[in-house]
């Protein structure tokens, strides 16, 4: 995981030294928004209208953040809208890069080796991370946004004019908005973010008190879900796919590479059946692959895991009955 400075690429971890220890994310650097009639949305500048055929995703199948705008992608039926590209799942040297040869790893639009080359296409002085996922625009030739949660909000509802896109899926709903945003807010620290900063925390005491608030946020969610289907309630909301994405990894990668052993997801018996519940929607299997998963942060991460070598493990079976339809209706 290295950084571009002033548009030269340096291969250079994370520094913990400078923060005790600690692993600290840097925030998203494009933040504008896709809206119906090209105004400014939240942040950023105006002119970036919903049509088809006009933006692409760039995203890794192994990076969780990247992993959520896949399955809104599919459920909210924009495929035939937006187009997507993959890049390979070993992030080396030279950072997130594209396999040419490959039409599952390579750049469609331009041919590019390497995603740093397409933030210098915009900007040929960038500083900063060069992450996944990002949204694309082919007409102005440009990055829309790099912060997955405004991307899945933009395709929760800007689209929805368009041909074949399922308008009455709604994972933002307005009456539900508070609780969602404060559900987010607990999860992302606790658990989404959590994993990294245990998985990364390079001091004994650092690395405690991290892997200690995940697995309270972890305790927290199993509760919360043993009187309820979903997060909010009995609605199916973008605060389910925040959390999914951590979770469908948890067992496979976290709990060993990121050292999160103290439980597994499948030792909680409400967390363990609202994962199979929410893997069992129809189209969101096809956007899980364990073996890019495993394969990127076991072979990636070398201050990790500096052998590379990948586990067989563990087996994993999200099929069969999962109980939680006993809770509240199927509502996708």
């Amino acid at each position: 995981m290295g950084l571009l400075v002033e548009g030269r690429w340096y291969d250079r971890w994370y520094d913990t030294a400078k923060s005790g220890g600690k692993f600290e994310r840097e925030a998203s650097s494009y933040r504008h928004w896709i809206t119906v009639d090209g105004s400014a949305g939240d942040n950023g500048e105006a002119g970036f209208k919903a049509e088809s055929g006009r933006y692409h995703l760039y995203v890794s199948m192994a990076c969780p953040w990247a992993h959520r705008t896949l399955i809104l992608r599919k459920l909210k039926g924009l495929e035939q809208h937006i187009s997507v590209s993959v890049v390979h799942p070993d992030m080396l040297e030279d950072g997130w890069q594209f396999a040419p040869d490959s039409d599952d790893h390579c750049d469609h639009l331009y041919g590019l080796r390497y995603l740093h080359q397409l933030y210098t296409r915009v900007n040929s002085v960038y500083t900063g991370r060069v992450t996944v996922p990002v949204l694309w625009d082919k007409q102005a030739q440009t990055i829309v946004n790099n912060e997955s949660a405004d991307i899945i909000r933009m395709l929760n509802s800007a689209f929805d004019g368009l041909d074949g896109v399922r308008s009455d899926r709604d994972f933002y709903p307005e009456a539900l908005r508070a609780e969602v945003s404060a559900v987010n807010e607990r999860v992302y620290h606790a658990v989404n973010n959590g994993v990294y900063r245990t998985g990364f925390a390079t001091s004994q005491e650092v690395y405690e008190q991290a892997c200690s608030e995940v697995f309270s946020g972890l305790d927290w969610l199993d509760q919360r879900l043993s009187g309820q289907r979903y997060l909010a309630g009995n609605r199916l909301t973008e605060a389910d796919w925040r959390l999914f994405t951590t979770l469908i990894r948890f067992d496979a990668v976290y709990y060993g590479h990121f050292k999160c052993n103290l439980r597994q997801i499948r030792d909680y018996p409400h967390l363990s059946a609202y994962l199979k519940d929410l893997y069992q929607v129809p189209g969101v299997a096809e956007t899980v692959d364990f073996e890019q998963i495993k394969r990127h942060y076991y072979v990636s991460q070398r201050s990790i895991n500096p052998t590379r070598v990948v586990p067989l493990g563990p087996e994993l079976d999200f099929s069969g009955e999962h109980g939680r339809g006993k809770l509240g209706p199927d509502l996708v």
